[in-house]
């Protein structure tokens, strides 16, 4: 196979996991499997899928900034402390083994999954928060962020998750949260990964530009549907990751 006709693959497949990403996490159990199949070694592959991600993610918060929807400015001490958690996750996955959190990963999210299936009022409309953005950004914002910076697979959800049940709020505005949120720990992860060098620009653009488009055409629908298209999208999402991630790492 030609590099050109990979490079429009990795393109196309990013197409699809920025729009998946952007509505209910998990477009890196789409992406990091690509870019391993296009040939590339797992340590670059995991700094290029951070490259592609944070195209996805950094494009759907400002979007969403722009359109009135996310003040980035009220959720700062999240955003910090995700910055720091993401930072020292990326750090620590180079010195120490991750076979616990690979164990304990797919039963997370398949809670999650469960949560929303057999939960229908969880995300429906805002509540009380039960918790105040600082105390919410040291004990949920900032180990999440280690938890991407270390791992990865599902973030996305239990970002969604955790604002839900902890700051009260509902299926949508919950979404957009997450996307600053994830975009903060992609964007501090990719600059770990270049100081080490370890990025393939070319694919990681091709699959960047893919990521652009799926990300825009999945805020467009995440404005217009709501909770109606993210409910099912983040259930159907989270179970598959389990499937997969369980497939993977007990088998």
């Amino acid at each position: 196979m030609s590099y050109e006709l990979i490079l429009i693959l990795l393109l196309l497949t990013g197409i699809f996991a920025g729009f998946v990403d952007t509505i209910a996490g998990g477009g890196g159990m789409i992406t990091l499997p690509a870019l391993l199949m296009s040939g590339l070694p797992p340590d670059a592959a995991l700094a290029t899928n951070k490259l592609q991600g944070s195209f996805g993610t950094v494009s759907a918060s400002v979007y969403f900034i722009r359109r009135g929807e996310l003040d980035w400015r009220k959720i700062l001490p999240g955003l910090i402390a995700t910055i720091i958690g993401a930072g020292a996750g990326t750090l620590t996955v180079q010195f120490l083994p991750n076979q616990w959190l690979q164990t304990v990963i797919p039963i997370l999210l398949l809670v999650v999954a469960f949560i929303f299936l057999f939960m229908p009022s969880v995300g429906e409309f805002d509540r009380d928060a039960r918790m105040a953005l600082p105390l919410f950004a040291v004990s949920a914002a900032l180990p999440i962020g280690f938890y991407d910076g270390f791992l990865g697979p599902g973030t996305g959800s239990f970002f969604l998750l955790a604002l839900i049940t902890l700051r009260g709020k509902n299926l949508r505005n919950a979404t957009i949260e997450a996307k600053a949120y994830n975009a903060a720990t992609n964007v501090t992860s990719l600059v770990l990964f270049m100081i080490g060098g370890s990025i393939v620009w070319l694919s990681g653009l091709a699959m960047a530009a893919g990521q652009l488009v799926g990300a825009r055409i999945a805020s467009n629908l995440i404005i217009d549907k709501g909770n109606a298209l993210i409910r099912p999208m983040v259930i159907i999402v989270s179970i598959i990751m389990s499937a997969i991630l369980a497939y993977r790492y007990w088998l």
